[in-house]
């Protein structure tokens, strides 16, 4: 089976703790998800949203999960 003898979890609190954060995002599946996280509202529905206050956050994404952004 494929699955890990360990893992690491880490909450929100130990993620904004984070000096920097770097979030990779690729494929379709995941454009609004990445909207919801990065520009809707900050809310406990959208747990990763706390992102958006992060003051050093780095997002790489491909053509089609940045499909759904407002950009510009």
């Amino acid at each position: 089976s494929l699955v890990p003898d360990s893992y690491v979890t880490m909450g929100p609190k130990s993620i904004m703790a984070a000096k920097n954060l770097l979030i990779i995002v690729s494929g379709a599946s995941k454009a609004q998800a990445l909207k919801n996280v990065l520009q809707g509202p900050v809310t406990e529905d959208v747990p990763a949203s706390v992102l958006q206050l992060h003051p050093s956050l780095m997002v790489i994404a491909d053509k089609a999960a940045a499909a759904e952004l407002a950009l510009g």
